[in-house]
């Protein structure tokens, strides 16, 4: 066996070992499911009739900000898990374990992409339900969930690192809320960035969730022909921006976090 094939049979038992301690505590992904599905309906039902997007439903507008929350807030299982293990003490067990030292972020990762799996399908029936609708082909749907799911993974590195980075469960919590929150809200996630006062408005249109979230409407077909997106190169070429945002955070992360890894696993 070559060391690839090593590094994914290590990685792939480790996110087994991630998905069946999820099984036996049940209530983890039960609260997980539970918060987007709250924001469909607080926004749908009762922000919804407030806001106002010229040309389409409000509900068919926010489907794919609620995707794009969702999937990033179930990136930080990695680092939730990573900085668990270490605290726990797992992590010298494993050290002490023939197996790649990159398997385990591999796991961990693996672990988010399938959980996210699971949200997007929780989400979008709970969107069909509130009166979503996808009026794109079926590939560019499923190019639509492949780009969250690839842009998310991606994030997963970064949580690792952060995961790796602090001391306790309660610290990674603070802190990933306190990015993720407004970066998520600072967008084109929920409302029109034309609406925002300049400053934040900027922010908004340059921010890669805005780029990712129009991708994703753009492949739904969520989205009026008639309003053309703002003239910022992200939101005029989201599939494109999103892609090379995706590609940095990878190039940057991953040897970033096998880095980490390595200096918390030797000490």
């Amino acid at each position: 066996m070559n060391s690839v094939q090593l590094v994914t049979s290590d990685g792939l038992t480790i996110a087994k070992r991630n998905m069946i301690k999820i099984k036996r505590v049940p209530d983890l992904i039960v609260f997980t499911m539970l918060s987007p599905i709250m924001f469909v309906l607080l926004f749908a039902y009762v922000f919804g009739s407030a806001i106002d997007i010229p040309g389409m439903s409000y509900r068919e507008f926010l489907i794919a900000g609620i995707f794009t929350q969702t999937v990033i807030f179930g990136s930080t299982w990695t680092g939730l898990g990573m900085v668990e293990d270490l605290q726990k003490g797992i992590i010298d067990r494993f050290r002490s374990l023939p197996m790649a030292p990159s398997a385990v972020l591999i796991g961990r990762t693996t672990t988010d992409v399938l959980i996210n799996v699971v949200s997007l399908v929780v989400m979008s029936l709970t969107g069909l339900v509130v009166g979503w609708r996808i009026h794109s082909s079926f590939g560019e749907a499923v190019a639509g969930y492949l780009l969250l799911l690839l842009f998310a993974y991606a994030l997963s590195w970064v949580m690792a690192v952060v995961g790796m980075w602090v001391r306790t469960p309660e610290v990674f919590n603070n802190a990933s809320f306190m990015v993720i929150f407004p970066l998520s809200f600072v967008a084109n996630t929920f409302v029109d960035p034309s609406s925002m006062p300049p400053v934040l408005r900027t922010i908004a249109e340059w921010n890669p969730l805005s780029a990712l979230t129009q991708a994703v409407r753009n492949l739904f077909g969520n989205t009026n022909p008639m309003v053309p997106p703002p003239d910022v190169w992200p939101l005029q070429n989201p599939i494109l921006a999103s892609l090379l945002w995706t590609a940095l955070i990878l190039i940057v992360f991953v040897p970033f976090a096998i880095y980490r890894y390595q200096k918390a696993v030797s000490r």
